[in-house]
């Protein structure tokens, strides 16, 4: 009985207050946070899915050639038109050779038809002097025909009154026959002239013609000596750009084949950052918005950057192996949208030290 008084005494003891207060600041905190956290989302998108980007040249072999001398390293600075490969050139300087004796052998059949033009026109104006004078002679002949036609009938008609002897006809007659004749020598001449300068010009036109193939000839020639010099040049490979060269893979003595990229030169003209961002995240997105972007390679620095430009399509479809969702096998993936994102008053120490595919996060601002 008295251990039960005893009890009935003592005083209740307080409950404590702390956890209650500790609980309630905790829920106005996550309240207060989470409120903050949706209202902050409902006007920025964020992805860590971003890199740093470049542009980028490749370098690339004209022509087919074993490498003799690789003139750059790993990694080095190179400016535009610095020798970066050299390949043997012997090839290429036997065809230049070729190409240059077969112009001057087209050079050499030009002149030689020119040549042979002047001849041939010399050879007409020749016959056709020929040709004037036979005209001159047929023409004194024919008067000499008629005077002996006329001398033959007044003969004949003094032999038959026997004023003149029949030796003195005889004469006239043979004199009027060697007149004739004369003509006839004369007109055979002058036909076998003209046609001499028929020939003659059927030459010259010939000789003329010969010269326009030979002219086109020539310059066919002198397409190949152009092209035997350009291919030469080829066997020297320089920068196209300013730029880093990439890793060399090629090594001395290796066979490379016409249109091979041989590596990359990164240019380090120009920076920016593409960032990939989910279908679903870039609903309110605009060209011009701001956007802020951290790099992981300088975690105390925050880069300011403006919303560029969209890609035309996701990312997928430009791989290797886009999705055919018309196989039958079709599983739904949200897919992501490349958005380029440009620097704004990117400090330059700081862009020599960015490199191509370095990671970052950036976060767009929708207002």
């Amino acid at each position: 009985m008295e251990n039960n008084n005893t009890q009935a005494t003592e005083p209740k003891k307080k409950k404590s207050l702390v956890f209650p207060i500790i609980l309630a600041v905790v829920l106005i905190g996550g309240g207060i946070y989470g409120y903050s956290t949706y209202t902050y989302r409902q006007f920025h998108e964020e992805t860590d899915d971003a890199q740093i980007s470049s542009n980028m040249s490749p370098v690339i072999s004209k022509i087919s050639g074993y490498v003799t001398e690789i003139k750059v390293k790993d990694n080095q600075f190179v400016k535009k038109g610095d020798t970066l490969v050299i390949l043997d050139n012997r090839d290429q300087k036997m065809a230049l050779e070729q190409a240059q004796a077969a112009l001057s052998t087209a050079k050499s059949n030009i002149s030689n038809a020119q040549a042979t033009t002047t001849a041939t026109s010399k050879n007409i104006n020749t016959s056709e002097a020929a040709v004037t004078t036979a005209n001159a002679q047929i023409e004194a002949a024919k008067v000499n025909v008629w005077k002996t036609s006329q001398d033959l009938k007044r003969y004949a008609n003094l032999v038959k009154d026997h004023s003149i002897t029949e030796q003195q006809y005889e004469q006239a007659l043979a004199a009027k026959q060697s007149a004739d004749r004369q003509l006839q020598v004369l007109v055979d001449q002058r036909n076998q002239i003209a046609q001499q300068t028929t020939v003659a010009s059927s030459q010259t036109a010939a000789s003329s013609q010969q010269i326009s193939v030979a002219s086109s000839v020539a310059k066919q020639r002198e397409v190949d000596v152009e092209n035997a010099k350009l291919n030469l040049s080829y066997t020297i490979i320089v920068a196209p750009e300013d730029g880093y060269v990439g890793k060399v893979p090629i090594q001395a003595g290796q066979f490379l084949q016409a249109g091979s990229q041989l590596f990359a030169l990164v240019k380090n003209d120009q920076k920016w950052v593409v960032a990939n961002f989910k279908e679903t995240q870039v609903d309110k997105m605009v060209e011009g918005q701001k956007v802020k972007i951290e790099i992981d390679a300088f975690p105390d620095k925050e880069f300011e950057g403006i919303l560029s430009s969209f890609s035309p399509a996701t990312g997928a479809t430009f791989s290797l192996l886009p999705p055919d969702n018309a196989s039958g096998n079709f599983v739904k993936v949200v897919q992501r949208l490349p958005v380029k994102v440009d620097f704004v008053n990117l400090d330059k120490n700081i862009a020599k030290k960015l490199r191509t595919g370095m990671n970052v996060k950036v976060e767009v601002s929708l207002k």
